[in-house]
């Protein structure tokens, strides 16, 4: 192996101290953050999702105000409960553990959260600002993939870099971050229907990989001395987790690369405790 491994975990730690001391001095100035995650019916993953954010909340002194509603419940009373947390002033963030139930619209239910709030950056307002250049809330795994870049000491200024993938949680709003004065790099976003995927990653200096497919990227696929970074997440048979780079192949052409598990995924969770942090201190007028 040549690369570098860029160790989100090691990262996440250390941001997460440094999270801590800022709730700390918060809660210090009766402003403590709270986070409240709504969730809805009894999936096992999200409730395995959301117990690991409250836990991660507890750890850096985050209150948690977590909302649990029937898997029945019907659009309104959803938005109502909503309405409820935006208005009340203990709780800095919100998000909507997704999936929900078949028959309630997820993206109404983004939609009804206060844009102060929308730590998870989902709403129309914060995707827009986003757009404009002065963001609010920015998704967490794009704010992860930069703070990883920057800790990785990668100079985004004037780079090729490629994005695989055009989610709304990932692709498309890191791509717009990549590309906004004071990063300045030059993106190329890709996806299922780019033609020759493979001529524009090789120019790239930095390659990202959020495209939800196993070994998207391999070796023959990165050009010498690169960046990798991979979103992705799988679950082998075994139970062990990979990501959507060949990582070992990979490995032996980059210049540094995160890994599965280990890398983009311990930031996610980190950047938005980051988010709701900096949620509480403008609501109190302390940012």
């Amino acid at each position: 192996m040549t690369a570098t491994i860029i160790d989100g975990k090691a990262l996440a730690a250390a941001e997460r101290e440094r999270i801590a001391e800022q709730a700390g001095r918060l809660a210090e100035q009766g402003a403590t953050p709270g986070l409240a995650a709504v969730l809805v019916g009894d999936d096992g993953p999200s409730h395995v999702y959301v117990g690991a954010k409250e836990r991660a909340c507890a750890k850096v002194g985050i209150t948690s105000h977590g909302a649990r509603l029937p898997a029945d419940v019907s659009q309104e009373r959803l938005h109502a409960e909503l309405d409820r947390l935006g208005a009340d002033p203990d709780v800095s963030g919100i998000i909507v553990q997704l999936p929900l139930p078949d028959h309630l619209d997820p993206v109404a239910a983004q939609e009804r959260i206060d844009p102060e709030k929308d730590v998870d950056g989902l709403h129309p307002v914060s995707l827009g600002r986003l757009l404009r250049g002065d963001p609010l809330h920015v998704p967490a795994t794009p704010r992860g993939v930069l703070r990883l870049l920057e800790h990785a000491a990668v100079d985004l200024a004037g780079a090729e870099v490629v994005v695989i993938g055009r989610s709304q949680l990932v692709g498309r709003p890191l791509a717009t971050l990549l590309g906004l004065r004071g990063t300045d790099a030059t993106v190329t976003a890709c996806h299922t229907r780019t033609r020759d995927l493979a001529a524009h990653t090789r120019r790239a200096d930095v390659v990202v990989v959020a495209a939800g497919a196993p070994r998207a990227l391999t070796a023959d696929m990165v050009r010498p001395g690169a960046t990798v970074i991979d979103v992705g997440i799988h679950r082998a048979d075994d139970g062990s987790l990979y990501g959507d780079v060949a990582f070992d192949e990979v490995a032996e052409v980059a210049g540094a690369i995160t890994p599965v598990p280990g890398g983009v995924g311990p930031m996610t969770v980190t950047m938005l405790l980051d988010s709701t942090v900096r949620a509480a201190a403008r609501q109190h007028g302390l940012a």
